[in-house]
């Protein structure tokens, strides 16, 4: 076995969150070692050119003798659970009594000095992160954001150091090895299937989000979702729905014959006034006016950043309008929760119908919550990708469906039947993993395709 020297700490993982853990340890003169399942993980040449003088464990970590290391700190896509870490369950490091394995978040509080803005869930979490950043921006607060999206939060602390907060997109598997995140807000948007294969089932992925709780000082949960409450009492907590509001909760009533966004009875802005589009969005909308309103961002202002920001790319994006077939991008849509959430924010706004496309890697999801609303507003779904045929055995007979071998051919067949009213929504409800490097690459071959189709639509 290869000994871990003692008081060095063994950071598990060559990915970008491992190297920011490495780059965050050399500045705190922290003696590390790195270690990586792989036998042969990308970029090790440059990284062993970049720090000689670090030793690297390529292989299991089960080949490693951790008796006398100081701590452990495994990178996201580390499953805690594989054999070398699962041993390490309910160890603590003798110094403070903390865990031994823990994730680069610990690392993030023990160092930040500012008030964290967590949010997690299982669809929409990037959205609402990047629109609180905004409205923070609005408010002029200078603003760090980053996590599980763009910048890994440990080099948040070099890039702005004297922020005023951090907001912080987290994923489970960030928040699972957190042993107390204490956000001055944390908000948790929805619960739905995903990540079994590393969770095993709901429970214990629930179990994972909950971690977003673990210290805060308010939390923002889903009065629609019971599934998002925190199991112990918060000093603080506000909900929010897209159903009229009970007390001072954040929801959508009926003001001067219009629907509004509201806090309790008081009325904050049309809800038709919040540019991105469907009622999924409002409810995006609402849990960042909360999170804003406990961190004292004015309600003006961030009514006024709703105006105007225009979501993220892959994420319900509008690409096109041709012949009056709107192409939606929300390639995003990774599962099942995130294609529902797509389906029923827009079906009760289109003209005509919605023609689905659908397909990828489904990582054992139950895809049949999508059948009733595609039957109340579906035109087709097209099928492709690895796990096609769960799919088609679901929705068959709800609506008319097609097979097809991937995403090219399923954006002509889309063409070919969709009619002036109706919406194209690339919403796969699976990775992308069987014919794309990522769901980004996936949504660049839909708006490409469709850049070219509007062209020639046009000659």
């Amino acid at each position: 076995m290869v000994k871990v020297p003692r008081g060095c700490t063994l950071v598990v993982g060559l990915g970008v969150s491992g190297h920011a853990i490495c780059r965050h340890l050399e500045r705190q003169r922290v003696p590390y070692m790195v270690a990586d399942t792989r036998a042969a993980p990308p970029g090790l040449d440059a990284f062993q050119a970049d720090h000689p003088d670090v030793e690297i464990h390529c292989g299991p970590i089960g080949d490693l003798d951790l008796d006398e290391v100081e701590e452990v700190v495994a990178s996201p896509g580390i499953d805690p659970r594989v054999p070398g870490l699962a041993e390490l369950a309910g160890r603590t490091r003798q110094a403070t009594g903390e865990p031994l394995l823990v994730g680069e978040i610990a690392l993030f509080v023990r160092a930040c000095r500012s008030p964290i803005v967590a949010i997690t869930g299982s669809n929409a979490k990037s959205t609402v992160t990047t629109l609180f950043g905004e409205m923070a921006r609005a408010a002029g607060r200078r603003v760090a954001v980053g996590g599980n999206l763009g910048t890994p939060a440990l080099d948040l602390l070099v890039e702005m150091p004297e922020a005023d907060c951090y907001v912080l997109e987290l994923s489970s598997f960030q928040l699972e090895t957190t042993p107390c995140l204490g956000a001055e807000s944390a908000v948790f948007l929805n619960l739905s299937e995903d990540h079994l294969d590393r969770h095993g089932d709901m429970t214990g992925y629930r179990a994972a989000k909950l971690g977003i709780f673990r210290g805060a000082r308010h939390g923002v949960v889903n009065a629609e979702d019971p599934m998002t409450w925190p199991e112990t009492p918060l000093p603080a907590l506000d909900r929010f729905t897209t159903r009229p509001p009970d007390g001072h909760d954040w929801g959508i009533g009926r003001y001067r014959e219009r629907d509004w966004l509201m806090q309790g009875d008081t009325p904050l802005m049309p809800a038709d006034e919040v540019r991105l589009p469907g009622r999924h969005n409002q409810a995006n909308a609402l849990a960042a006016l909360a999170a804003g309103h406990r961190l004292g961002l004015p309600l003006e202002t961030m009514c006024a950043v709703l105006r105007r920001f225009p979501g993220l790319p892959h994420r319900g994006e509008w690409v096109a309008d041709i012949d009056g077939v709107r192409w939606i991008n929300d390639s995003k849509g990774t599962n099942v929760g995130a294609t529902l959430a797509a389906i029923a924010g827009l079906g009760p706004t289109l003209a005509g119908r919605l023609i689905l496309l659908a397909g990828g890697v489904g990582k054992g999801a139950d895809f049949s919550p999508l059948a009733d609303p595609l039957a109340l507003y579906g035109r087709e779904a097209i099928l492709f990708g690895q796990d096609a045929d769960g799919l088609e055995r679901v929705l068959r007979g709800f609506l008319p469906v097609t097979r097809v071998e991937n995403l090219a051919a399923a954006m002509s067949r889309a063409a070919d039947i969709a009619v002036p009213g109706d919406s194209v929504l690339l919403s796969p409800a699976c990775a992308s993993l069987d014919q794309f490097s990522n769901y980004q690459q996936r949504g660049e071959v839909f708006r490409e395709w469709v850049r070219r189709h509007s062209m020639e639509s046009h000659r």
